[in-house]
């Protein structure tokens, strides 16, 4: 997910919301139901950018230290 699309998000959202309005959906409905997609919504915001990188910095030393191997002592 990139940033530069968050305003396209909301531009979607603001429509969704004002055309359920229209249809006479309740906003009380409305925020319950933003509320209760509020938890997953946001852990795609925060995750969804982790995908994004070729190379995570540490993977080998992690992966060295798991296996017993000292990497402070390579040459």
């Amino acid at each position: 997910m990139k940033r530069s699309h968050l305003p396209l998000y909301a531009i979607a959202l603001a429509i969704l919301i004002v055309g359920l309005v229209a249809t006479g959906v309740p906003i009380s409905t409305i925020l319950l139901a933003l509320l209760v997609l509020a938890c997953p919504l946001m852990m795609l915001f925060m995750h969804g950018s982790h995908g994004d990188h070729d190379t995570h910095g540490g993977h080998a030393d992690r992966e060295d230290a798991s296996q017993g191997r000292d990497t402070a002592h390579r040459h």
